[in-house]
């Protein structure tokens, strides 16, 4: 799959034969479902989501992934949206407004809109991308990943699964990649194992995938495993961050904890670090950044810039790490807040981290904090790590903060997962 053949999709158009795998048989009506005042508000508001709590009444139970019509209180059409009863997040809505037939048309035009986005995003130095994000894209509890020729296709909604069959084809049809690959989030596995649909890390198109799938990012080689690496085999969101990491890497020795595959790293190097440590609990992960250090190095400008790897729980670690060692701290844990239940607690580990991170970092060194928790909003984010660090005895300067990246939209509040904080240590002390 070439850059240009995937970057611009050419739509096509088979408008007429309605793809809906759920066709009411006999006299079994559409799905109607009446909202409660909130939540019609909201989806005229543009939010995707309705709750089974916000549901008022519908005409009878729904099967998963039926499209659902949903209505107010006046018996008024407000949107269509794909049911999940196995879920209290019970409907992901499509499509607003006016009705629309859902037919192979307009699903093909659909994907071929999202795919449009990312238009002059990318030159052929850069051949991994999302090229749809979830509900920000019109793709509810969906997202498909490229990897060079390889595309990934994450589900986390059952919903999808009776779609399977329709999502392969409009994938392929449009992209024509070599290997399509479908994974799943842990939660539907073992309903997919229950309704018989492919299984996690099926590859649905193309030949077998045994090794890791190559690919470029700004120039520099990493290998995404996408069989059975986290997210689609590897962090495509944190991009942006990584450049301009490797912008303020020079001379500067680097600890990148919760490190995964090194690719903080990676550009650390190439931006002319002295030395890079990546720290992970997990040994595969570790044998990944070096690899990917390895695949790298010849575009290093300092030779002699060296690599480090520590196996161990970071939480622990940076209880007992010696003060002042690092000129650049890179501090991305994962997601500590899966629901909102847990939320209390990630941020009492966040305050934790960045107090522990910050006691690491030299006189002049930058302290870079992220967070991937959709729980946490970034005002709220960035405001912890501010009042963190003002009950340090080191002054920080802001240098500066940054969100998702344009292949990563956030059409709402909740889809706003990803933030950043850059911020400098000072020369001197804080005065007590």
């Amino acid at each position: 799959m070439s850059a240009a053949r995937s970057m611009n999709p050419s739509p096509r158009s088979d408008r007429g034969s309605p793809t809906d795998p759920h066709r009411t048989p006999g006299c079994m009506a559409l799905l109607h479902v009446h909202l409660k005042p909130a939540a019609e508000e909201a989806v005229r508001a543009g939010h995707p989501w309705v709750y089974d709590q916000s549901i008022r009444k519908q005409n009878r139970p729904g099967r998963p992934g039926e499209p659902a019509a949903l209505y107010d209180r006046k018996n008024r059409f407000l949107a269509i949206g794909l049911f999940d009863p196995d879920s209290p997040l019970r409907i992901r809505v499509l499509h607003r407004g006016n009705p629309v037939p859902l037919d192979d048309a307009w699903w093909r035009e659909r994907l071929h809109r999202a795919a449009s986005r990312r238009l002059g995003l990318f030159d052929t130095q850069t051949t991994g991308c999302r090229l749809v994000h979830g509900e920000s894209d019109g793709w509810p509890g969906l997202v498909l990943d490229r990897y060079d020729q390889t595309l990934v296709l994450k589900l986390y909604t059952a919903a999808w699964f009776p779609w399977l069959e329709h999502l392969q084809k409009w994938i392929t049809d449009l992209f024509q990649p070599r290997n399509l690959v479908l994974r799943l989030s842990r939660n539907i596995q073992p309903l997919a194992a229950q309704r018989r649909v492919p299984q996690d890390s099926t590859v649905l198109h193309g030949p077998p995938l045994h090794q890791p799938v190559p690919f470029l990012e700004s120039g520099l080689l990493f290998e995404a495993d996408v069989l059975r690496g986290q997210k689609t085999g590897f962090f495509l969101d944190q991009r942006e961050n990584r450049r301009k990491v490797e912008s303020i890497a020079a001379g500067r020795a680097v600890l990148n904890l919760f490190s995964y595959s090194g690719g903080f790293s990676v550009y650390a190097a190439r931006g002319g670090a002295d030395s890079v440590t990546d720290l992970d609990l997990n040994p595969h992960a570790l044998e990944a950044a070096r690899h990917h250090f390895d695949l790298n190095r010849a575009q290093f400008p300092n030779p002699r810039t060296t690599h480090h790897t520590i196996r161990a729980d970071a939480f622990e670690w940076l209880n007992h790490a010696p003060a002042a060692r690092y000129d650049l701290v890179v501090l991305d844990p994962p997601a500590l807040a899966r629901q909102a239940a847990e939320r209390t607690a990630a941020l009492r580990a966040y305050r934790h981290l960045v107090q522990r991170a910050a006691r690491l970092v030299r006189a002049g060194g930058i302290l870079v904090a992220c967070s991937c928790t959709a729980h946490v909003r970034p005002a709220e984010f960035f405001e912890l790590v501010r009042e963190t660090l003002r009950h340090t005895r080191t002054r920080w300067r802001e240098l500066c903060l940054t969100t998702q990246p344009p292949d990563h939209p956030a059409a709402f509040p909740e889809a706003g997962y990803l933030k950043a904080i850059y911020l400098q240590a000072a020369n001197q002390p804080a005065q007590p």
